[in-house]
């Protein structure tokens, strides 16, 4: 059977393992969102049952969120298999390849971590595996890409051009940045604590709050939320003031990436176009973090926030790649002009050019 890189069947199989591993982290927000976490206590098994087998006369309260969130992993796993095999019979490109292998031992990953979560009751389980569904996200969205007509057809489309102001590195910093905030979400939100600081833009009436004992017993004493079963603590408050603030770091940092990148590569350029649509993201999502509060952490809202946070890696992520391929370092650039082609030296001597 003949590899290629074209399959286009297999592209759009791969942006349906993608949707679906959106839709997975999206219920595994619910599932936090709901502190549905523990309700099923076992695992593999569901009460006892194979999870495919389990009734659904009993899929209440928590355990809906809970089971759902097991079945839709199941099913990304057995999507990605199948994505991976087809990777290695009909794509071409080994790195293609080997990146649809690695995407297999990492959604198997995920499914430990998952399962050692509930099966040890470590709530820092659960923040390594929110952080590995937002890798994992990542790269069956780059297999999308990679196995696309688009991908392939790019540097026909733009010509690369040369890297003036360094946008390469500003945009890879930009979604090192946005992943560093959604690991300090999961942290947040794996503590069970409930809002940490229930205000916002202030934090509890002040730009920034007391953290000594005395005031977090005073916090602790007033907090009326209908999800704390755990009482807050400093270091809570300053995670979550970091959070703000990284926030407010990453929203100006995309922002100046959308502009110097349509100064570099002109509005036209499908980066300049992608760069806008993730500020909107960026900007959506402050407005979501927001409204997580004012809500008092409402359950859909949350979920929505991670959704959207999930959505700003990825597409930052994707505009890495992409800067990577579109765009030429000024050093390397110059490199490639000093160097003269063998053209030109057969011209710059003839006696040698005539010889051969």
């Amino acid at each position: 059977m003949a590899r290629s890189a074209n399959n286009i069947w297999l592209h759009r199989f791969a942006c349906l393992t993608a949707v679906v591993t959106l839709v997975l982290v999206g219920i595994g927000g619910l599932v936090t969102s709901h502190e549905a976490g523990m309700s099923v206590p076992d695992w593999p098994t569901t009460y006892g049952y194979n999870m495919f087998f389990f009734p659904i006369s009993k899929w209440v309260g928590g355990i809906f969120w809970e089971h759902s969130h097991r079945l839709a992993a199941s099913a990304t796993g057995f999507l990605t298999v199948i994505l991976a095999v087809w990777l290695w019979v009909k794509e071409s490109r080994a790195g293609v390849r080997w990146l649809g292998v690695i995407a297999v031992f990492a959604v198997v990953l995920q499914g430990v971590l998952g399962g050692l979560r509930v099966v040890l009751y470590k709530d820092q389980i659960g923040i390594f595996h929110a952080a590995l569904a937002q890798l994992f996200l990542v790269v069956v969205c780059a297999l999308a890409l990679f196995t696309s007509r688009w991908w392939r057809d790019i540097e026909v489309a733009f010509p690369r051009a040369i890297d003036r102001g360094g946008v390469r590195n500003l945009v890879l910093i930009a979604t090192l940045f946005i992943f560093a905030q959604l690991i300090i979400g999961a942290t947040m939100r794996h503590q069970h604590a409930g809002l940490s600081i229930p205000d916002f833009p202030l934090a509890y009436h002040k730009i920034w709050p007391p953290m000594d004992d005395a005031s977090v017993a005073a916090y602790n004493a007033v907090r009326d939320e209908t999800l704390a079963p755990k009482p807050i603590t400093a270091f809570q408050i300053g995670l979550q003031m970091v959070h703000r603030l990284l926030a407010g770091l990453i929203f100006c940092f995309v922002g100046f990436c959308a502009w110097a990148t349509r100064r570099q590569l002109g509005p036209r350029h499908p980066s300049s176009r992608l760069t806008l649509v993730w500020l909107g993201l960026i900007v959506t999502q402050v407005f979501l973090g927001a409204f997580t509060i004012w809500s008092n952490k409402a359950a859909d809202v949350a979920t929505t926030h991670v959704v959207v946070g999930a959505l700003s890696l990825v597409t930052g992520a994707l505009l890495t790649i992409i800067s990577f391929r579109v765009l030429i370092p000024v050093r390397a650039a110059g490199l490639a002009v000093a160097r003269p082609s063998p053209e030109d030296l057969a011209a710059a001597n003839p006696a040698t050019s005539s010889a051969k």
